[in-house]
């Protein structure tokens, strides 16, 4: 183990790989790399298709939201390529907190672990809102239309679907990683069935002029709204006027419709329950990676084609649908809403996944309550931290509207890649004895790349979105403050150490 004390101790990945064979600690290895890139397609194709392509298309960029989605791609491309070189050289759960452990030691760790924890359990959150809004655009109508005041954390007094959908995906969870697999596949076909009927259908209804133009010419945000809290950071920074469409909204899109592709790096945390995860691992993000963006931008150009993006309403919980409404189709609007509605169930089902093997990877460690870590005894998975997680999911969930959530998702998830990118270049400069299965090519450029395209795309959320997030950093160094720093297992073998010095 590195000697390295104090906050920046780190465990080496040696070590991370022989905890997972601890019996009260093993998890089962049930998963393939075609479990892991359905896995990766069935969580990122969620509300990012079927909500925020309409919303952001409608405030931020208009028709050039495909501009953005690639963008976003490439953000997502350059740090998948560090995250598959990670997850082929330390097949621990934990994704990128396991990483930093063995990088930049314990507190940079915690940090990320933290951050982790705010992007899985908010965007789990955050779909669950969206779910809801897509199961009462189905059940408007008949004997189970939801009410007004259970249907919206923003409207009513709490989102009455968002919560069920999170508890009951909790169960499923518990129930074992290869029933959440087979759900996932059968979730994922028809998904990608309902695409594919956007797509074929949708083509036949584009009215060219209704690209024109492309990029719509840039537009100041009015003075009410300009403030620190709703302007972007760049432009506060640097005290550039606030303003959508033009170049800076395809950029602040961008920044925004990043959330649609968080999930390829869920197929990191779950290396240690993968059969061949230096092969897999890999195989997995990159191929989940590159199906989406193909079909978000496909989705993208035939929204933005059939609706005007001025007329498309950005209120709407289900702008998807209501685009085919639009054009008469109703029956179309009813198929995707049913499509979306049962998709999204499995993607907050994969994101509370992620979010169980991280806080479970720090609870091994000792940075988090060890009773959180215990695994169930028939199940095999971490079930006290998967109900713990689909509590908090559902009261988040429940009582948060979504626009907040998507943003905080975003932030974190970006924050994590510029660490995860940098970390693949100190690994290799640290260990460069270790076998990698995959590695990074031009690994100083890719990582570089990474981490300036998505550090840029956070400065350019809003200052409000920064404020959230610096809080919820700040409250988790308190926690690691006052708990994990002393209570780590390399904090106790630290004072076991020197106990047997002085003995």
């Amino acid at each position: 183990m590195n000697q390295r004390g104090g906050l920046f101790r780190t465990k080496t990945v040696e070590q991370s790989i022989a905890e997972t064979d601890e019996p009260e600690h093993k998890l089962r290895k049930d998963l393939t790399v075609i479990d892991l890139i359905v896995f990766g397609v069935g969580v990122i194709i969620g509300a990012g298709i079927f909500v925020i392509t309409g919303t952001v298309a409608k405030t931020n960029a208009g028709p050039a939201i495909t501009i953005s989605f690639a963008i976003a791609g490439l953000a997502c491309a350059l740090a998948a390529l560090c995250y598959a070189e990670f997850a082929s050289t330390v097949p621990v759960a934990g994704s990128a907190y396991t990483f930093s452990y063995a990088t930049f030691g314990e507190l940079i760790a915690w940090i990320i672990g933290w951050d982790l924890a705010l992007e899985f359990t908010i965007g789990a959150a955050a779909l669950s809102t969206s779910f809801s809004g897509y199961f009462q655009e189905v059940m408007e109508g008949t004997p189970f239309e939801v009410p007004a005041q259970l249907g919206s954390a923003a409207d009513g007094t709490m989102d009455l679907p968002a919560i069920l959908i999170a508890l009951l995906v909790t169960g499923v969870l518990i129930a074992g990683i290869k029933l959440s697999s087979r759900l996932n596949q059968i979730v994922v076909a028809v998904k990608l069935l309902v695409i594919a009927a956007v797509i074929v259908f949708g083509v036949s209804h584009i009215k060219v002029g209704n690209w024109t133009p492309f990029v719509p010419d840039s537009e100041p945000v009015e003075e009410s709204s300009a403030g620190f809290m709703d302007a972007t950071l760049i432009s506060w920074l640097f005290g550039l006027d606030p303003a959508v469409y033009g170049i800076a909204g395809i950029i602040s899109a961008a920044s925004v419709v990043f959330f649609a592709f968080i999930g390829f790096d869920i197929v990191a945390t779950t290396a240690e329950e993968t059969r061949n995860p230096q092969r897999d691992v890999p195989r997995g993000i990159l191929g989940s990676l590159a199906i989406v963006t193909v079909l978000y931008i496909a989705v993208s150009l035939v929204i933005t084609g059939m609706q005007k993006y001025s007329d498309i309403d950005a209120a709407d919980a289900a702008p998807l649908a209501t685009a085919f409404d639009a054009v008469g189709m109703d029956w179309m609007g009813r198929l995707i809403a049913i499509g979306a509605c049962i998709g999204l169930i499995v993607v907050v089902m994969i994101l509370m996944l992620g979010q169980t093997r991280v806080a479970f990877a720090m609870a091994r460690d000792g940075l988090l309550p060890p009773a959180l870590a215990k695994v169930h005894p028939t199940f095999r998975t971490p079930w006290v931290i998967t109900a713990v997680t689909g509590v908090a999911v559902a009261i988040i969930g429940g009582l948060v509207d979504l626009e907040t959530l998507v943003h905080l998702v975003s932030i974190g998830t970006l924050f994590a890649f510029v660490l995860v990118s940098i970390g693949v270049v100190v690994l290799r400069r640290t260990r460069p004895d270790l076998p990698r299965a995959f590695r990074t090519p031009a690994v100083w450029v890719v990582a570089v790349a990474s981490s300036l395209l998505c550090f840029y795309l956070m400065l350019n959320l809003t200052g409000g979105t920064w404020v959230r997030f610096l809080v919820w950093m700040a409250l988790g160094l308190v926690v690691y403050l006052v708990y994990g720093r002393t209570h780590s297992r390399l904090a106790r073998r630290a004072k076991e150490g020197e106990a047997q010095e002085v003995g």
